[in-house]
């Protein structure tokens, strides 16, 4: 359904909710990353085990995955803001308590579950708010959101590296506590939901306007989007976890074989912003049905190569491709479901990417034990990532027969 010429540029006005929303994944995803640069020196302060500590961060990823549901529908039922602000709070104190923690426990309930709770805030709220408060320029808005966790390891982990030098652990964590109050809780207030037009309906029309969230966790749409977005995660996540040791493996360096890495993070980061563009232009299913194509070719094309310039150039494509169809989802997810339940459907959506995100590494784990090799992850990153092209392309179409792009959006808003 058209939005009138008056509605269509305030929707899409709110430019403020994405800064917002790209400070605090920035935050976020940085304050619980900095437990790797916190490793080594904890563990020589505390004489706790790398395993203990480790284990914080599946706690982390655990319980967001969790509680990311939990806040997906607070945030439908009382407003982003009052969540994210929340969030904001238990960010700070998760770190301060972890900086106080005197045991091993204490340190992964409040690293670990605390800040998992807290950094879950940040995302289902915001990102349904962002898709519902833009129509003509929806993609390029919630990959700009997005774009703030690629930001992160560029930011907030060489800050905390930094710290590391003049001050301890602990004090390092309490000034990072410090630090996240500072920039999320300014953040959070900037979170303000703009009112969404009547005519900006679903692409189903009345029916799902009217549908509840239970009755959406049981729709075609959704269950297309949680299982391509399960299979999309299940697929990349093992080969960002698993490449620096393949590469390792192949005769490279680990300082050399660690670039690769961050060569898959600075692509993801512009991959956010060129398919967010993709996607308002030709419409968010086809790209992201090419983005999941490309991300499944990429994978396995690490089996091809083997010297340093040749897993740059695989990295880049492959980084490229999983950072850019993340926020898409979302995106296609406002599409079928009416804004006041799309914080919960996001939610529920962001808990099977999380299962997902956790199947890879030890599905590669697994495979590398028993056949002592990395190829059948590689082959399953490729099987995966096909299989969730071949899913989202079933994703239903509009009643239009297509997903509205930008230039018919702006033709039917003129």
């Amino acid at each position: 359904m058209p939005l009138p010429a008056s509605a269509a540029p305030a929707l899409d006005r709110n430019w403020s909710l994405v800064a917002a929303g790209a400070v605090l994944g920035c935050v976020g995803i940085g304050a619980l990353f900095s437990l790797a640069v916190l490793l080594t020196p904890m563990g020589a302060a505390t004489g706790w085990s790398r395993t203990g500590i480790s284990m914080a961060m599946t706690l982390a990823f655990l319980t967001s995955g969790i509680a990311g549901f939990g806040w997906g529908m607070l945030g439908d039922r009382i407003g982003p803001r009052p969540v994210v602000t929340a969030g904001a709070v238990l960010l700070g104190l998760s770190l301060l308590l972890a900086s106080r923690a005197t045991s091993l426990l204490q340190f992964q309930l409040a690293f670990g579950v605390l800040m998992g709770v807290a950094v879950a805030s940040f995302f289902a709220p915001v990102m349904a708010a962002t898709a519902a408060a833009f129509e003509r320029r929806r993609n390029l808005a919630v990959s700009l959101v997005s774009a703030g966790v690629g930001v992160a390891p560029m930011t907030m982990s060489p800050l905390v590296a930094w710290l590391l030098t003049r001050y301890d652990w602990r004090e390092t964590l309490l000034l990072t506590a410090l630090l996240a109050w500072a920039l999320a809780l300014p953040a959070a207030w900037c979170v303000r939901a703009a009112p969404v037009a009547p005519a900006a309906a679903t692409q189903d029309g009345p029916a799902a306007d009217r549908m509840t969230l239970a009755q959406a966790l049981r729709s075609r749409p959704f269950l297309v989007l949680a299982l391509a977005f399960f299979a999309c995660c299940a697929a990349h996540s093992g080969p960002i976890f698993h490449t620096v040791s393949y590469a390792v493996g192949c005769g490279l360096s680990v300082t050399a074989a660690v670039t690769i890495y961050s060569t898959e993070g600075a692509a993801g980061l512009g991959g956010r912003l060129l398919f967010g563009l993709l996607g308002d232009r030709y419409g968010a299913r086809r790209v992201l049905v090419a983005g999941l194509s490309l991300q499944a070719l990429a994978g396995v094309a690490y089996l091809a190569v083997s010297g340093l310039t040749g897993f740059y150039a695989v990295a880049f494509v492959f980084g490229l491709a999983y950072g850019g169809t993340m926020p898409l989802y979302a995106s296609l997810a406002r599409e079928a479901f009416a804004p006041r339940i799309l914080g919960g459907v996001i939610g529920a959506m962001t808990l099977l990417s999380g299962l997902g995100m956790a199947l890879g590494p030890l599905a590669g784990g697994w495979l590398f034990d028993r056949y002592g090799s990395y190829a059948w992850m590689y082959v399953g990153t490729l099987l995966l990532g096909l299989a969730a092209a071949a899913i989202v392309a079933c994703f239903p179409r509009p009643a239009g027969g297509h997903t509205r792009t930008r230039l018919e959006a702006r033709t039917a808003a003129t």
